[in-house]
């Protein structure tokens, strides 16, 4: 284990408290196993690879998720706390969140429901997929040798239809109620530091907008906005011997469809985009209190936003930090477009969707530590020593960046160089070839088997 990097180990360590010592061992194998594994990372292919580092049925294995005691979100803070100590540990933190559908075939499935694609949907266009719908919190990070940032998931909940909460006893939760139950966990985790969340138009609710109002200064929300949202001044102030109740709101404002019609002051930027390049845009903005009625007012910023190039539809987003320049606004909500980046990196390289659990503890472990593995994968490669250009595996025409793909290939050849030294029937026969050969035979499994 002395190539896996300090910072890696320590994240391992303060684990391994989670678990007994049997369970460990199980869980420790079943990740080195998943890194190396392609396609489908069921319990029975990573026990063909993982029998030899563990003794015991393979049904061990099954159970260290279906039946064993242990926390994910003890796993979970660890992660998180690594991820900020090593990319971020001063400043803002940048926080994204999303959901996204994960297909799982089969009957008696945990939590298995219909659910939108929001990918494979357009305007008039809608499709369905059977699976579990999972509620993300990613950390924006920048990992040396990228031309652009990378969304490292760090807390996941699963969506669960009316129906099932019933069930079970529980009250109904949508993916906004449950994006901001991660949030107030983000911030009892790191309560000295303040973080601007970006999300898309499912979590710009005037409810999490609230909540972003009340930890303003430990949290910003940064959203799509609707350019027909009731805005207000705030309310007058009492005068001496009125009568009645207090006023809730002020003047009535102009919406934002209102005001872009009749403002001739825009102001141009030029903004990071998506994909890593730069765009020309024009900006216009305003400061309101959004009001629903029965809930009160939230200051917000809104910015209505017009691509110079023509290639983009306009935007209208909305800030809870009105002190927060157009610039950082606009960039934030961009950056949202790294988790989608990550969903499809999971989907490709990780084998997001193949797993078979069926029961409620397994469903409810084994994609978010899958999850979990895409960001300790990304921490690892990080730490790894030398020029990070230079560790470019997967190549193609006109590429000058790192990838994912790089970053697992190159985690994926340190983890066979320890599967390969600790396994006692492989030794022998390893040892016997020289330097050279045993670096092209790790080569060679990193990047086929």
């Amino acid at each position: 284990m002395a190539r896996i990097p300090r910072k890696v180990r320590d994240v391992l360590d303060r684990c391994e408290q989670e678990f007994a010592p049997s369970v460990w061992n199980r869980f420790c194998a079943m990740l080195l196993v998943a890194i190396l594994l392609r396609g489908r990372r069921t319990i029975l292919r990573i026990y063909d690879l993982a029998e030899r580092l563990v003794p015991g049925h393979f049904s061990s294995l099954h159970r260290v998720f279906s039946h064993r005691r242990w926390r994910a979100s003890a796993l979970a803070r660890a992660l998180a706390r690594a991820l900020v100590d090593h990319f971020a540990p001063t400043g803002v933190l940048e926080i994204v969140g999303d959901d996204t559908v994960s297909q799982h075939r089969g009957e008696g499935v945990y939590g298995k429901a219909c659910h939108r694609d929001a990918v494979r949907s357009a305007h008039g266009h809608l499709v369905h997929r059977w699976g579990h719908k999972w509620v993300v919190l990613a950390l924006r990070v920048r990992v040396p040798g990228t031309v652009r940032s990378w969304a490292l998931p760090v807390l996941v909940a699963l969506y669960r239809t009316p129906e099932l909460n019933a069930k079970e006893g529980r009250r109904h939760k949508t993916p906004a109620d449950l994006m901001q139950g991660l949030l107030a966990l983000w911030m009892r985790w790191f309560p000295e530091r303040k973080s601007v969340f970006a999300g898309d138009g499912a979590y710009g609710t005037h409810k999490l907008a609230r909540f972003a109002d009340r930890h303003r200064s430990r949290l910003c929300l940064i959203s799509k906005f609707y350019t027909d949202a009731v805005l207000h001044e705030l309310p007058p102030r009492r005068r001496k011997g009125q009568k009645g109740r207090n006023k809730v709101r002020g003047k009535r404002l102009p919406t934002p469809g209102q005001a872009i019609k009749s403002s001739k002051r825009w102001q141009q930027l030029v903004v990071s985009w998506y994909g890593g390049g730069q765009r020309h845009i024009e900006v216009f903005s305003r400061v309101g209190h959004w009001y629903r009625q029965g809930h009160g007012l939230v200051q917000v910023r809104w910015v209505y936003v017009r691509d110079l190039s023509g290639r983009h539809r306009d935007e209208c987003l909305m800030s809870t930090d009105e002190t927060l320049s157009l610039r950082e606004i606009v960039e934030s909500f961009v950056g949202r477009w790294d988790i989608e980046v990550m969903y499809e990196e999971m989907r490709e390289h990780l084998g997001l969707e193949r797993n078979r659990g069926r029961c409620k503890q397994t469903v409810l472990r084994v994609e978010p530590c899958l999850f979990g593995l895409y960001s300790l994968i990304a921490l690892w490669f990080a730490c790894l020593p030398g020029d990070p250009l230079n560790r470019i595996v997967v190549t193609w025409p006109g590429k000058k960046s790192i990838t994912f793909s790089d970053a697992i290939a190159t985690v994926r050849r340190e983890a066979w160089a320890i599967y390969i030294n600790q396994t006692t029937i492989l030794g022998p026969v390893v040892e016997k070839l020289d330097r050279r050969q045993r670096q092209s035979l790790i080569d060679l499994l990193a990047l086929a088997a």
